[in-house]
């Protein structure tokens, strides 16, 4: 497959930044373009734009391969759609995070597309232009009837075609349409790349462009003659036994149901397999559990890949020798010092998550891993099938006895909660209690006030029992919002403000001003006494 790829774009009038984004790339078996162009009359237009684009160039890079083109359009624009709605409402109590999408896929000799707005998408065949694409707007006027981040639900328009050498595909803000006509555009786009193209429309209004101005254009040269390649069609065993052989893999003992620890020419693996079941959802969730493990390359985590030739639908991670942090706190608490590094540690683990629009959604001390290295403890979060889209609804993720009190509520997951999860394996750490006491599925919890950190281990400082006291308050107006608030209060300790329950009465949350007070009228009253008995 050969292609010609070009994008460009100009701002508005004399402005030096563009609402507009756009990005084209060929990904192995694909190539995807995107364009989209922030709603200017949004605050977060701009944002909203790139953000878009960046998610699903690198969505689709790193697609499971068993998706269709199809089902992953459609999960990619939920989920940003998602994303933008609930941090807009988190960021301004509106939708303000607003743009049009409009994107393109190429696979074989296929041609997959879907927009929201009215970034226009055409088709040059044959000299002729054909428009693709679906104007979500009022008739006979420009007001949009679909944005990304405008409503909870988005419907997106989609269309499929078949490409032919020499196709060009063009995709358009539309303040290209605004000054080029169809037949114009179609002139301009049979020779020309997209820079061209904008910088004809720029020249034609003497360089005031009224709207910002952008185009991709994919032109195919020539198709491969191989067709589309087919989904992998892998087995899944019913039942597993100990020795047996697996693409060189030998299963030594269970770790769990799907879960085994196996053996390769000498070195530890962990095996996990799909489960056994004709449930499509459950096989889609361990597709994005499988996606998720190998393209989340950090220290953080596990190392895991996928093998190129298996016999079986698993995926493969490292094998790490240590112990959980629960089978660690069953012996002792841990030390001050262990527990602010676990602490970074769990913030730093998810802010690199939250670089993909994910949370953990199941941090627990049974999900941590502690190694030695000499001296030194060190950790491993581990559990990929319990990693969601941030602001995800529609999902179970989580133990009850770290969930936050909103969560219980049905709102959706977000760093706030992360951090409540963060807060409660911080406090079992150092404490080997709950501090809600421990919850049990199903249960609806009350959420009493919990006591401080030093009731039960008086060798934490009080500025650490302030951290962890407001990563798990009960009204998240009070909790961190931000994993890097909590972060920044871990890292300067004598920068922590105390911590006091909005019910704790006035002298404990303010005792040297109680007793200074109480001294004060103590010394007026005995001045007051004296003068009486000297009179």
């Amino acid at each position: 497959m050969s292609y010609r790829l070009s994008a460009f774009g100009l701002a508005k009038g004399k402005e030096l930044q563009s609402d507009d984004a756009y990005g084209v790339k060929r990904c192995d078996d694909i190539v995807i373009g995107v364009l989209c162009d922030g709603v200017g009359s949004a605050l977060g237009g701009r944002d909203a734009a790139q953000r878009v684009v960046n998610y699903m160039l690198n969505n689709f890079k790193q697609r499971p391969r068993s998706w269709s083109i199809e089902k992953s359009l459609e999960i990619f624009i939920k989920n940003i759609n998602a994303i933008l709605y609930q941090e807009s409402l988190a960021q301004f109590e509106r939708s303000e995070l607003l743009t049009t999408l409009s994107i393109v896929i190429i696979q074989g000799n296929r041609l997959y597309g879907a927009n929201v707005g009215d970034s226009p998408i055409f088709l040059l065949r044959d000299g002729m232009l054909q428009k693709l694409s679906f104007d979500h707007v009022e008739e006979n006027s420009h007001i949009l009837l679909q944005a990304l981040g405008m409503e909870k639900e988005v419907e997106p328009y989609f269309f499929e075609n078949f490409i032919h050498p020499k196709d060009r595909i063009l995709l358009c803000s539309d303040g290209v349409t605004a000054v080029l006509d169809e037949n114009e555009l179609q002139t301009r786009s049979r020779f020309d790349a997209a820079s061209i193209i904008i910088k004809y429309a720029s020249k034609k209004v003497d360089d005031n462009l009224p709207d910002d101005t952008s185009v991709v254009v994919i032109e195919i040269n020539e198709l491969d003659k191989k067709s589309t390649l087919k989904q992998l069609n892998l087995p899944i065993p019913k039942s597993l036994q100990k020795d047996k052989i697996i693409d060189g893999y030998r299963l030594i003992k269970p770790l769990n149901e799907r879960t085994w620890l196996v053996e390769n020419k000498g070195k530890k693996y962990v095996m996990k397999f799909a489960a056994a079941t004709d449930n499509q959802e459950q096989l889609d969730l361990f597709i994005q559990e499988a996606w998720n493990a190998t393209r989340l390359n950090a220290g953080f985590f596990p190392k895991a890949v996928i093998p190129k030739k298996r016999s079986y639908r698993y995926y493969i991670m490292e094998y790490i020798e240590g112990e959980t942090l629960t089978k660690r706190i069953k012996k002792r608490p841990l030390h001050v010092d262990e527990a602010i590094d676990l602490g970074k540690f769990l913030l730093k683990s998810t802010q690199y998550l939250l670089k993909y629009n994910l949370v953990h959604g199941d941090i627990k001390p049974e999900n941590i891993i502690i190694k030695q290295r000499k001296e030194k403890a060190t950790f491993k979060l581990v559990d990929f099938g319990s990693i969601v889209e941030i602001f995800s609804i529609a999902n179970r993720a989580g133990t009850p006895s770290f969930l936050a009190p909103e969560r219980f509520r049905g709102e959706a997951i977000s760093e706030s909660s992360e951090i409540f999860a963060i807060g409660v394996t911080l406090y079992l750490s150092l404490t080997k209690h709950y501090p809600y006491g421990e919850i049990e599925p199903f249960q609806k919890p009350t959420f009493k006030k919990p006591k401080p950190v030093t009731h039960f281990n008086k060798k934490v400082p009080l500025w650490l029992e302030s951290v962890i006291m407001r990563a798990i308050e009960r009204d998240k107006k009070r909790r961190y919002k931000h994993y890097s608030e909590m972060m920044y209060e871990l890292e300067n300790p004598k920068k922590v403000k105390p911590y006091f329950d909005p019910s704790a009465s006035l002298i404990e949350r303010e005792p040297v001003k109680v007793y200074k007070a109480a001294f004060i009228i103590s010394f007026f009253i005995n001045c007051i006494l004296l003068f009486l008995l000297l009179k």
